[in-house]
């Protein structure tokens, strides 16, 4: 039984992981592996209410591949952890068949690791359902359920319950694709505190250029004013350019913006 988990692992991470050029690679230098293995152990010693021996194993394989996973967690089978440093799976937490976590991700108690030893073998950790992927430094947060074959964006944090094939991104994590449809945001829903900021500061630029445009119009009208008064008038050419004291010339010169604004697609692509 336990021979077949493992050779189910290395299977499974040489068939996904292109870099993997053979078996052997994946027994000697996944950490992800290693850290399967680990907890394998740990979680039988567990079960059987050895509770130290179980905590000290699972130690020893943070120590080695630094992947910290409770052996209290559950995971399923061919879970594949990549690179895999940083990764921390809490105590409670349920990870189901065939899902990909990448480094750094943490799967974490939330508010109710602040409630200390009244929230002991309760439910305090986030449950994956199949076929989840889970992006770098992503984090997890609560007893919550994240459905089967969903994405979560590197560096998001899911704080409410995941509907099934959707995809999540931001602070806080919030759905932008369900079943492969754009989400339109609902009133009430968290705000991406930095995507509105953004947001803010882009309408501000376009309010100033906006300005800047009318600005350089009333400066244009003016340099015609006077050079229509210059040619009625015997004032020096050098006189009337050192009272001005502008380069009406480089007020003439447009910038032109590119064709697809940078903001504009970071906005539509965190669904603001």
């Amino acid at each position: 039984m336990f021979f077949s988990y493992l050779r189910e692992c290395i299977d499974n991470i040489y068939e996904q992981d292109p870099a993997a050029r053979s078996r052997l690679e994946v027994i000697l230098c996944y950490p992800g592996f290693h850290a399967l293995v680990f907890h394998r152990l740990a979680a039988k010693l567990w079960k059987m209410g050895l509770r130290t021996p179980a905590r000290f194993t699972s130690h020893l394989g943070r120590v080695f591949t630094g992947i910290e996973i409770h052996p209290g967690a559950t995971v399923g089978r061919r879970v594949f952890i990549d690179h895999g440093m940083g990764v921390v799976v809490g105590e409670t937490a349920v990870i189901g068949d065939d899902c990909v976590i990448y480094q750094g991700v943490t799967l974490g108690a939330g508010a109710a690791a602040r409630q200390g030893a009244s929230s002991r073998d309760t439910k305090r950790h986030p449950t994956l359902g199949r076929g989840v992927v889970v992006g770098s430094g992503a984090e997890i947060q609560g007893a919550i359920e994240v459905g089967d074959n969903v994405r979560v964006a590197s560096g998001s944090i899911v704080l409410k319950d995941v509907p099934a094939n959707s995809i999540v991104v931001g602070v806080p994590g919030r759905v932008i694709y369900r079943d492969g449809k754009k989400v339109e945001k609902k009133e009430g829903d968290v705000p991406d505190i930095e995507a509105e900021a953004i947001k803010c500061l882009k309408e501000h630029i376009t309010k100033l250029e906006t300005e800047l445009c009318s600005v350089k119009a009333k400066l244009k009208q003016q340099s015609q004013s006077i050079s229509e008064l210059k040619a009625l008038s015997t004032i020096p050419e050098n006189r009337d350019a050192e009272a001005s004291g502008t380069d009406y010339q480089a007020l003439d010169k447009e910038t032109k913006g590119d064709a697809a604004d940078p903001v504009d697609v970071f906005l539509q692509g965190a669904g603001i």
